[in-house]
C-alpha cells in the first residue's frame, strides 16, 4: 500500500538517495510523501501532500544533508491526505521517527492510554502510536532495542516499519509482520526497503526478511532477529536478476505503454522458465482432488483465463475464486491444492487464502513475479514469472506472463492425462514461441490505428465489453483496465449473458466492444455475433476486437480493430494486448495520470 525506504552510510547525500527510492517506490501510493534524515544530532523532516516530485519542489528534499535516514511515500489507509497524515511521524520531542505500511489494529485502544498518559497526537493515521509507544518505552527501559521489541509486542495487525532515533545514530531499526520488507546489502552502504526497486540502482544484493523478524542494520553490518525471544536469525543473501535498466521508462511516455511493448520479451522469458518446473506444477493439480485457482483484481481474470484452458486442453475443472471471498467459499481439506497467482508475492488476500490452505493440511503454489516475496516463501512450489519490474500501477505484462504460463501447465497436463498427444502438445508449443515476434509485429502495426480509435471514442463514459467462452474472462480483465487507467464506466461480461438483463443499457450513447474469436473457432464465433446482432438491433454502438478474415463480422461492426490471423490458442490473448492498448490511448486523451491512477496502489498488502 504504501512504500518505505532508508538508507544507512549515505556520506551526507540521504536527501537525495532517499528522493530517488521514493520516485523508485511511489507506485506503491502516491497521496503523499516525506523523508526524515539525522543532521547535527537532529532528526529533521519534510513531508507534504501530493507527487514526490510535487513534494519535492515544495519542500526541496533533496537538500536534505545526513548519513542516515528513513523515506515513505503514501496510500492512505487511515486518515485523510493531508500534509499531518503524511510520513515519517516524530515522537513528542522527535526523539523517535517512524515510517510505515499496514494496518494498526489496535490502534485506537493504543491512541486512547497515549492521550491519557498526556500524549497529544498531531496526526489521524495509526502509525503516529508507534513514534510516541517507543519514545515511552525508552524513557522506561533506556535501551532502543529493548524499547524497540516492548512495541513491537503491543502492536496488533499488519505492519512494515522503519525507526531511526537520537540516541542511535549509527543504526537503524525495522521489522515484518504481514507487510513486505527486505535489506539491500552495499558496500558501505546498507538500505531498506518495501522492495526491490527502493535500492535496486545501488544494489542487487538483499535480504528477505520474513514475518517476526526485525532487523538492526548499520552501515557495515546488519542483523536479523526473532521478534517474540531475540535470536539471531542466520539468513542467506539472494542476487536479484532484475537489471535496473528495465525499471527506467527507455523513451516512452508511459511505464504502461513502455511495459506493454515489453511484452514479447515478456512472453519469451515466460517460455524459458524450465519445462521440468511446469509439469512439477502440472503433476501437483494432477494428484490433488480439487485444485483451487486464487487471485484478486487482474490475477482473478487471469485466474478464470487459465480456468479454460484446463478445461479445453486438460478437461480438469479448477474452482477460481477471488482472493478477497476465498476464506467464505473454499472448502478444503487435505488431498486439495492451492495455486496462488500474484505480481507482486505480497497481496494481503491472496496470502490469507494460502494460510487456510496450509492450515488445513493442502498443498500450495504459487505464479510470482517477485523474487523472495512473502507469498513465494511460504508456499509448497513457487514458479517465479521472470517479468521484471512493473512500475505502472495497473498490470499489462505480468498479466500475459501468468496466462502464458497456466497455458503452459494447461497443455502439459493435458499431455500428461494422454489428452494430448506428443505431436499436438509438439505443434501448440512452437504455436507460443512464435507468438512474441506475433505481439511484436501487431504492436508496431496496430498502435497508430489504435490511437485514432481511442481519440474517436475516449469521451464515451459507459462501456460494456463482451466475449464468450475464453474471450469472457479477457473481456473482464480489458474492461478493468479501462476503468483503471481512464476512470470511465466499463462492465464486462460474457455474450450470452448480455440478454439476461444488460440489454436495457443499450443505447446510441453506450458503446459495446465485443471480443470476437477466429472464425476457426466456429462455435465461440457464431455465440459472439448472435450477441453482436442483439446489440446492433436495439441501436447500439458496437466494436469489434476481431480478425481480418472475418467478414462476416466485418460487415456488422461499426468500428474495428483488425488483426491478422493467428491460432485460435493465441488469439485471446493477441486481444487482450490490443485492449490494453485501446485503454492506454483513451486514458491518454483524457489526460489521465497514466502510471499512477487515482485511488489505486500497486501492491495492496492490507486488508
Amino acid at each position: 500500500m504504501c512504500g518505505i525506504s532508508g538508507v544507512i552510510g549515505a556520506n551526507s547525500n540521504a536527501g537525495k538517495i532517499l528522493l530517488s527510492s521514493l520516485r523508485n517506490l511511489e507506485y506503491r501510493g502516491y497521496d503523499s510523501c516525506g523523508i526524515a534524515v539525522l543532521e547535527d544530532d537532529k532528526i529533521k523532516i519534510k513531508k507534504h501532500i501530493g507527487t514526490v516530485d510535487e513534494v519535492n519542489a515544495k519542500e526541496r528534499l533533496s537538500n536534505m544533508i545526513g548519513n542516515i535516514g528513513i523515506a515513505h511515500t503514501r496510500w492512505a489507509t487511515h486518515g485523510g491526505v493531508t500534509k499531518e497524515n503524511a510520513h515519517p511521524h516524530p515522537s513528542t520531542s522527535t526523539e523517535f521517527v517512524v515510517v510505515h505500511n499496514g494496518i494498526i489494529s489496535n490502534y485506537m485502544q493504543l491512541r486512547e492510554e497515549l492521550q491519557k498518559s498526556g500524549i497529544t497526537f498531531v496526526s489521524d493515521t495509526d502509525t503516529e502510536v508507534i513514534s510516541h509507544l517507543l519514545e515511552q518505552k525508552y524513557q522506561q527501559l533506556g535501551e532502543i532495542e529493548v524499547a524497540f521489541v516492548e512495541t513491537l509486542h503491543i502492536l496488533e495487525g499488519s505492519f512494515a516499519l522503519a525507526v531511526m532515533s537520537i540516541h542511535d545514530r549509527d543504526r537503524l531499526y525495522c521489522a515484518k509482520q504481514d507487510s513486505p520488507l527486505i535489506l539491500g546489502i552495499g558496500e558501505g552502504r546498507n538500505f531498506i526497503g518495501s522492495d526491490i526497486n527502493a535500492f535496486l540502482e545501488y544494489t542487487r544484493n538483499t535480504i528477505i526478511m520474513d514475518d517476526g523478524e526485525y532487523a538492526i542494520v548499520s552501515q557495515h553490518h546488519y542483523e536479523v532477529k526473532k521478534q517474540h525471544n531475540q535470536h539471531v536469525v542466520q539468513k542467506k543473501q539472494m542476487i536479484i536478476e532484475w537489471d535496473v535498466e528495465t525499471t527506467r521508462k527507455g523513451g516512452f511516455h508511459h511505464y504502461m505503454l513502455k511495459e506493454i511493448f515489453d511484452e514479447p520479451s515478456t512472453i519469451t522469458q515466460a517460455l524459458k522458465v524450465p519445462q521440468k518446473d511446469i509439469e512439477h506444477l502440472a503433476s501437483m493439480i494432477h494428484d490433488s482432488k480439487i485444485c483451487y485457482l486464487l487471485g484478486v483484481g487482474t490475477t482473478n481474470y487471469v485466474a478464470m483465463v487459465a480456468q479454460y484452458y484446463f478445461s479445453h486442453f486438460a478437461k480438469v475443472y479448477l474452482p477460481t475464486i477471488s482472493s478477497d471471498e476465498f476464506r467464505e467459499l473454499a472448502v478444503i481439506d487435505a488431498q486439495d491444492m492451492v495455486l496462488a497467482i500474484s505480481q507482486s508475492g505480497e497481496t494481503y488476500d491472496t496470502k490469507k487464502g494460502i494460510d487456510l490452505a496450509k492450515s488445513q493440511g493442502a498443498k500450495t503454489a504459487a505464479v510470482v513475479n517477485v523474487m523472495g516475496s512473502s507469498l513465494s516463501n511460504i508456499v509448497d512450489y513457487a514458479i517465479m514469472q521472470g517479468s521484471g519490474p512493473e512500475i505502472c500501477v495497473v498490470s499489462t505484462k505480468a498479466a500475459l506472463a501468468q496466462v502464458t504460463l497456466l497455458l503452459r501447465t494447461a497443455l502439459t497436463l493435458g499431455k500428461q492425462k494422454g489428452i494430448l498427444q506428443l505431436e499436438q502438445f509438439e505443434e501448440y508449443q512452437l504455436l507460443l514461441e512464435e507468438f512474441p515476434q506475433q505481439i511484436q509485429s501487431n504492436l508496431n502495426e496496430q498502435s497508430g490505428f489504435i490511437r485514432n480509435l481511442a481519440r474517436k471514442n475516449s469521451k464515451v463514459h459507459d462501456w460494456l465489453f463482451l466475449g464468450c467462452g475464453v474471450y469472457y474472462p479477457i473481456a473482464l480483465e480489458s474492461a478493468l483496465k479501462m476503468k483503471e487507467v481512464t476512470y470511465l464506466h466499463a462492465e464486462g461480461m460474457g455474450g450470452g449473458f448480455l440478454k439476461h438483463g444488460t440489454l436495457a443499457m443499450v443505447e446510441a450513447t453506450l458503446n459495446s466492444l465485443f471480443f470476437i474469436p477466429p472464425p476457426e473457432d466456429k462455435i465461440l464465433h457464431e455465440r459472439t455475433l448472435i450477441a453482436v446482432e442483439e446489440v446492433k438491433a436495439r441501436g447500439g454502438a458496437v466494436l469489434g476486437l476481431m480478425f481480418q478474415h472475418d467478414e462476416q463480422a466485418k460487415k456488422l461492426v461499426e468500428q474495428a480493430i483488425l488483426l491478422p490471423r493467428v491460432s485460435f490458442l493465441v488469439a485471446p490473448m493477441l486481444q487482450m494486448i490490443m485492449a490494453q492498448l485501446l485503454s492506454y490511448y483513451c486514458a491518454l486523451d483524457l489526460g489521465r495520470n497514466i502510471d499512477k491512477p487515482r485511488n489505486l496502489a500497486k501492491s495492496v498488502t492490507v486488508a
